[in-house]
């Protein structure tokens, strides 16, 4: 499969310009999120583990009343001008096929655009979405991005570090690179005959 590689810079804002920049200037079967992440604790993730996603979902649109959350849906807005759509983007078809191959959890992965610091934090993102494997900054951008392009959306990413309470002295940058790249490597079929 053959790629190119489109440098955002951080958070969703950036991710989705990016892509859609990149998704007009030519013809593309599928938009990728690859990076690192955070993981959510319920999770059992590791740094260096790997993830790919089931959902990439746009996690801090809505707004808080009171003790409640409401989301674009309670709320009754849309991301997309012309049809409801909640900032809830289903991943490609390939991507549970693709997790198994590269031994990575499948799941749902959260896009946010302040990292979460501190566990209670963390809980409650767990709970609003449950199963969520990881915290990124990026993949929801790059999704709806896709979406209006009409084209596939994956994120892939490896883990440096657990959601919570920022120790940067426990993060392990290289064990998640590595672990995307592994992911990558899967997907694009490097080293197959």
């Amino acid at each position: 499969m053959p790629a190119e590689v489109v440098v955002s810079g951080v958070g969703p804002v950036a991710a989705a310009l990016a892509t859609a920049a990149a998704l007009q200037a030519g013809s593309y079967d599928l938009a990728v999120s690859a990076g690192i992440a955070g993981a959510y604790p319920g999770s059992g993730l590791g740094p260096g583990a790997l993830a790919v996603s089931s959902d990439l979902i746009q996690a801090d649109l809505g707004t808080q009343d009171g003790a409640t959350w409401l989301g674009l849906e309670d709320l009754g807005l849309s991301v997309r001008p012309d049809a409801a759509h909640f900032g809830h983007f289903a991943a490609w078809k390939g991507a549970a096929d693709l997790a198994q191959r590269a031994g990575a959890a499948f799941g749902p992965m959260l896009t946010l655009s302040t990292v979460t610091a501190s566990a209670t934090e963390a809980v409650t993102w767990e709970t609003r979405f449950p199963g969520a494997l990881t915290e990124g900054m990026e993949g929801a951008g790059v999704a709806h991005a896709a979406l209006l392009a009409g084209v596939p959306a994956l994120e892939l990413r490896g883990v440096s570090n657990a959601v919570g309470p920022r120790d940067r002295a426990s993060w392990r940058i290289g064990e998640a690179l590595a672990a995307t790249r592994r992911g990558l490597e899967v997907m694009l079929g490097v080293g197959k005959q």
